[in-house]
């Protein structure tokens, strides 16, 4: 053998050759048209011409494209024509190597189930809504005595009338505050209702009629109930005529006391009705969506309308957009959307598409009503698509010069927390103790324009053990969030937090969210980061989310090392609260708790008896002896330290 066909030689011929078979598995999965092509013909022999719903699948079976036709064979028949077909659409025919069909009853039900699809399997042909979170609703229960009003997302499986969707959070929040403010309805849950002995803060900023104490009787709280239903239904003029009506009954009856109260109600529903953004007073419920397109990035516009009030506004930027149209992206965004939104009575669109009266058909038999979608020609729908279709521009401008750095990041952000848009406050908090001594929370705060130093803060912990991190950080958020609620309850001044992190794990998410619910604020986003193995050094976070989710982030990460960042600084902040405090303790004595001891007198006492160890010890006669110091204040710091006698 020669030394070239050695085993031990790099090259040699009876060597493993790693590379070669990597080679060899990949090609497996390697672009071939005619392979391709030969899957899709395979198929094409049993398709029938009906309805129906195609996955075209690679060599692993992940999913590709999905896509719908009024018949199957002549849709699908078309991708074996190579010569029509883009570029885009004959990578993905290369890359086909089986197919999977569901035939459907009509056109408009293929069109649900390809829309339920996409959104199930995300493929990488198709049209994707990025930004496909869940939609905050305002839920009024009805599973008990005095119906609790509260935000919700997700499955509606809790009884009661939904109202919704809201595009933000922000909105959800306003017309809340509003409902508390007008109806003073409860927003409390129900083991925080079934334990009080007397009213709580929101009873006292007149935000809550405090049914859990009796202050308001069965029916006075159903009435306020059927106020509140009309207000959400867009009946507010009627809901206004009768508290104008009831406040001039009680001036004339000379309860002065009811009146004012039903004043400030009143004042509450004129700022409401005067703050709304859009008006569309006569168009009842309406979804409105515009679409913008430039640089090859397109994005869609919503403003979502129900009982002529505005419930905010909501920018998509749909993915795998290049080499398509407006119109089929449009069609395709429309349906996904509607996949988990229940649709408007009537959708206002900037443009005619092809297939709305398909799409129209096809939400309709989920809605179970009629559902019309049209381009408005004049009149007041003319304005409001025209403004929708002003801020999709705005909007895919922001979007596009969202090159920075730091906007990247927020937006990333966003999206690995699930938030409806880049925060622009996010605040920090961490404790420092050493061996439950000087214990401390910090809060640090930052924006798109970096942190924010100025609303640093700290908090010494008064109440908690300071050996248990749990109970610190319960505190520390009891008394950030119990003052905002008493000093901003309408979240007026920008003070109150996007998202928060937590420096910590479960134990630690589960304490703020027990100290955030008590006090009633549900709707901060939360999460906690824990270090992971070796202390953290390794970058192998660990982040948590409030329903026990927990994800992990690939090591050069930007959007990590940007949190990282943020974790540090408040690392950094609580620990020089924790060196201040410290060294200012080091400085002190026990002598400067007692009353009426001032700086000459604290002096003499610890010339006289060396150590303040000493003068606590001391017996009366001994204190009464040290010059300078009176009988009186003898007896003082005596009684200071002996309070039993």
């Amino acid at each position: 053998m020669s030394k070239a066909d050695r085993p031990d030689q790099p090259n040699a011929a009876s060597r493993f050759n790693e590379e070669k078979a990597t080679y060899a598995v990949r090609g497996a999965d390697a672009p071939d048209l005619e392979t391709g092509v030969a899957a899709i013909r395979n198929v094409l022999k049993t398709l029938p011409h009906k309805p129906g719903v195609y996955r075209m699948h690679d060599a692993r079976g992940d999913v590709l494209y999905v896509g719908k036709a009024r018949a199957l064979k002549n849709r699908v028949n078309n991708y074996v024509q190579i010569d029509r077909l883009p570029n885009r659409l004959r990578r993905m025919v290369a890359l086909t190597r089986s197919m999977t069909i569901v035939t459907t009853n009509s056109e408009a039900e293929a069109l649900l189930l390809e829309a339920q699809l996409i959104k199930r399997y995300r493929p990488a042909y198709n049209v994707l809504l990025r930004d496909d979170k869940s939609f905050p609703f305002i839920l009024l229960r009805a599973d008990h005595k005095f119906p609790r009003i509260q935000k919700h997302r997700g499955a509606r499986r809790h009884k009661g009338q939904y109202y919704g969707p809201f595009a933000s959070a922000g909105s959800v929040n306003q017309t809340l505050n509003a409902l508390e403010k007008l109806f003073l309805l409860r927003s409390c849950s129900d083991s925080f209702f079934n334990n009080r002995d007397r009213p709580c803060l929101l009873y006292q900023i007149k935000r809550c009629s405090a049914p859990c104490v009796g202050r308001i009787d069965d029916g006075a709280y159903a009435d306020l109930v059927t106020d509140a239903k009309a207000f959400l239904d867009g009946k507010s003029s009627g809901v206004q005529a009768k508290l104008a009506a009831e406040m001039e009954a009680a001036a004339e009856g000379l309860d002065f006391e009811r009146a004012a109260m039903l004043r400030d109600r009143l004042k509450a529903l004129t700022f409401i009705q005067g703050s709304q953004a859009i008006n569309a007073q006569g168009i009842g419920d309406a979804d409105i969506f515009a679409l913008a397109h430039r640089n090859g990035v397109m994005g869609i516009q919503a403003f979502f309308i129900r009982g002529g009030q505005n419930w905010g506004h909501r920018s998509f930027f749909p993915s795998h957009v290049s080499e398509l149209g407006e119109d089929e992206v449009f069609t395709s965004f429309l349906a996904q959307f509607y996949e988990d939104v229940p649709p408007a009575r009537l959708i206002l669109l900037d443009r005619e598409l092809a297939e709305a009266d398909l799409l129209a058909q096809a939400l309709s038999e989920r809605a179970e009503r009629k559902i019309e979608i049209s381009v408005p020609q004049r009149g007041d729908r003319v304005r409001l698509v025209a403004q929708a279709t002003r801020n999709a521009e705005e909007a895919l401008d922001r979007r596009l010069a969202e090159s920075t750095t730091q906007g990247k990041l927020l937006q990333e952000v966003a999206d690995l927390f699930e938030l409806s848009e880049p925060p622009k406050r996010i605040e920090i908090y961490d404790n420092s103790h050493i061996q439950g001594t000087n214990a401390l929370g910090a809060m640090v705060v930052a924006g798109p324009e970096g942190f924010i130093k100025g609303q640093y803060r700290k908090f010494n912990i008064k109440q908690a053990a300071t050996d248990d991190d749990f109970a610190m950080m319960r505190e520390v958020f009891q008394r950030r969030f119990g003052r905002a609620q008493e000093e901003d309850p309408d979240r007026d001044n920008g003070l109150w937090p996007d998202l928060v992190l937590i420096d910590g794990g479960k134990g630690q998410m589960s304490a703020v969210k027990a100290a955030l619910e008590e006090i009633g604020v549900e709707d901060v986003p939360l999460i906690a980061i824990a270090k992971g193995p070796n202390h953290g050094r390794e970058g192998r976070e660990i982040f948590h989310f409030p329903d026990g989710r927990e994800i992990t982030l690939p090591v050069n990460a930007p959007v990590l090392f940007y949190l990282q960042r943020l974790r540090d600084e408040v690392h950094r902040f609580a620990i020089g609260a924790h060196r201040t405090k410290r060294s200012k303790a080091i400085t002190t004595s026990p002598l400067d708790e007692v009353p009426g001891i001032g700086p000459s007198r604290k002096k003499a006492l610890l010339m006289h008896f060396g150590t303040a160890r000493a003068v606590r010890s001391a017996s009366l006669e001994d204190l009464q002896k040290a010059p300078g110091v009176s009988a009186a204040v003898a007896q003082t710091v005596y009684d200071f330290y002996h309070s039993s006698g």
